[in-house]
């Protein structure tokens, strides 16, 4: 229930450009890599395409962790994924 009043939420107020819809693109898209994935195991190209995706979110994140802290704990734990590891 909550992922669906965020999608509708970053649709409605904000543009496709916004970090918070990046990171809830990759999101999905990780989704379904991941599924494919487990079909298809040996499917070295997907995961790569997985492991650049990750990558990417991952970005966006440490992005949005140093510019809004808030914004960054509210999408994280919206969409349920871990917090960024710190170093």
């Amino acid at each position: 229930m909550v992922k669906n009043t965020l999608i509708s939420v970053i649709s409605q107020e904000e543009s496709k450009g916004s970090v918070e819809f990046q990171v809830l693109s990759f999101t999905n898209k990780l989704k379904k890599v991941t599924s494919h994935l487990k079909l298809h195991k040996k499917d070295y190209l997907s995961q790569r395409g997985l492991h650049k995706t990750l990558g990417k979110r991952q970005r966006l994140l440490t992005y949005l962790s140093n510019k809004n802290r808030v914004r960054y704990k509210e999408l994280i734990d919206q969409l349920d994924i871990r917090e960024l590891k710190t170093r």
